[in-house]
């Protein structure tokens, strides 16, 4: 179903910003113009951390609409592209529009209590909702086969992670009569979340879940062992649902159409939090890069920018985007650029490994290219770079799938940094990224700033090059592809995709 957004309250909460961007930040049709071609100097000294902020107070605002989210069809996500895409039509400067459809949504989340106490869980999609008290039963070795399992009518199943999937594990505990189940990690550190796999299984009945740390389940297991009974709350809720959401493109009236250079980042955050770094970072980057080159002269090449829907759903947007493309129009675009989450509080600088050489999977040809006008940037600047690789984790790959050269920028997930990454970047060694991806706490305390103001001039500095010039950048035609790698993916494979998501199904 299509969700019903109040955008005049919306809407309101952005006036004040979005009313002193317009009038002194923005020019176009309408508005006073430099009237100067853009240089790529011109256009990264207009960047700045200020304005940056500023639209990420809007975002932030804009999550409240829907209990800290902005997840695809909310309330929070509406009002984002809604932000975005009045600001870019103010400018007079691009063709702005959105490009609507229909796409499942589902949620799940769970709250546990042990003995009273509340206890950090995450959840599996597909398991159901309900309430459950029981005691806390041990399963034997990883609960892979049926025989692990006691009979645990009136239990709660506590079962270690690994070696087979999560959803059989679930389905052994509901055959053996558990009323839930919670399975604990075999890692440390907090699980980011999980999946069932597939809707129901013959061994046995979903039950309410939750998926724990292996610290916090050595506590509930030392007691169990020790004769103590130990009684689990476990309260999950469940969301399934059809919803209408948009992606939003802006095309620079002006500039050659046969030579597009494109950019984009996903306007969406996962259910649990209102997603100011992944992707609030580059979704923001790419709009005040767009709102600022509107201050230029019109480009050689056409500039589209992109803000993908239902990223976090499995690359749904910018997949949608290249499989309605014409065949005539993909060959149009002389290359992409993504930006997700570039703002990471642990932060590396990361470029996408155009020619493979480091991470053994080069994009397409062209690549190379994009890589390296990054690498001569930073390097300029005196910062060292890692590599990305183009593992299918984001919006770059629908585009890849079907050989447009392609290239971004990103600074760390859940992976954790090394000796060398601090040494190079600062920050922690030993420590995710991104301590809090994926979760609620990627609010604006969570943004790194000077990384991300400096990740943002890269980004102008990159769109005003290729504004320009496309040179090195082939421009043969390519081979025609008629489905894409993200196409063939289950509903579940594509959640499990995105972000550089690091759990799977076992």
């Amino acid at each position: 179903m299509r969700l019903q957004v109040s955008l005049l309250s919306a809407l309101s909460l952005a006036s004040g910003f979005a009313s002193t961007v317009a009038q002194s930040e923005i020019t176009g049709a309408g508005f006073p113009s430099l009237k100067q071609p853009v240089t790529t100097k011109a256009l990264e000294s207009l960047i700045n951390r200020k304005n940056l902020l500023g639209h990420a107070e809007q975002l932030l605002k804009f999550s409240e609409l829907s209990n800290g989210t902005r997840a695809f069809g909310s309330k929070g996500h509406e009002a984002t592209i809604h932000y975005v895409k009045k600001l870019l039509e103010r400018t007079g400067y691009y063709d702005v529009e959105f490009q609507t459809f229909t796409w499942p949504y589902s949620e799940s989340t769970s709250k546990l209590t042990v003995d009273g106490q509340d206890v950090w869980t995450s959840t599996f999609t597909y398991a159901p909702g309900g309430d459950v008290t029981a005691p806390i039963a041990l399963v034997a070795n990883d609960g892979c086969q049926a025989s692990d399992y006691p009979v645990l009518t009136g239990k709660v199943a506590l079962i270690k992670r690994g070696n087979c999937d999560f959803g059989l594990k679930i389905a052994f505990a509901g055959g053996a009569g558990a009323s839930g189940a919670i399975i604990y990690n075999n890692v440390d550190g907090r699980p980011t979340g999980g999946t069932l796999a597939q809707p129901t299984r013959p061994e046995g009945p979903y039950v309410p879940s939750a998926y724990i740390t292996t610290v916090d389940a050595a506590g509930f297991i030392e007691k169990i062992n020790a004769g103590t009974e130990v009684s689990a709350t476990i309260h999950a809720t469940v969301i399934n649902e059809d919803r209408s959401t948009s992606n939003v493109i802006a095309t620079t009236k002006q500039g050659d159409r046969d030579n597009v250079i494109m950019a984009g980042a996903h306007s969406d955050s996962v259910p649990a939090g209102p997603g100011l770094n992944d992707d609030g970072s580059g979704s923001i980057a790419i709009l005040e890069v767009a709102l600022n080159l509107a201050k230029f002269r019109g480009p050689k090449n056409a500039v589209r920018f992109a803000w993908w829907t239902a990223e976090e759903f499995g690359l749904v947007g910018s997949e949608h985007y290249v499989t309605q493309l014409p065949e005539a129009e993909r060959q149009k675009v002389a290359l992409y650029l993504n930006f997700d989450m570039i703002a990471s509080p642990n932060s590396g600088y990361f470029v996408f490994d155009g020619d493979g050489n480091a991470t053994n999977v080069p994009g397409p040809s062209g690549s190379e290219v994009i890589e390296s006008l990054y690498r001569s940037y930073f390097d300029s600047h005196s910062i060292k770079t890692g590599s990305a690789v183009f593992g299918g984790s984001s919006d770059y790959q629908p585009f890849v799938d079907v050989g447009i050269p392609s290239g971004g920028l990103m600074t760390g997930a859940g992976g954790v940094k090394t000796a060398e990454g601090a040494e190079w970047w600062g920050g922690e060694a030993g420590v995710a990224y991104d301590v809090c991806y994926h979760q609620k706490c990627d609010n604006i305390q969570n943004l790194r700033v000077d990384v991300w103001e400096r990740n943002a001039k890269a980004i102008a500095h990159s769109i005003a090059t290729y504004a320009n010039s496309i040179q090195g950048i082939p421009r043969t035609t390519r081979p025609p592809v008629s489905s894409l790698r993200v196409s063939k993916l289950s509903y579940e494979e594509r959640i499990h995709l995105t972000c550089d998501h690091e759990d799977d199904a076992a």
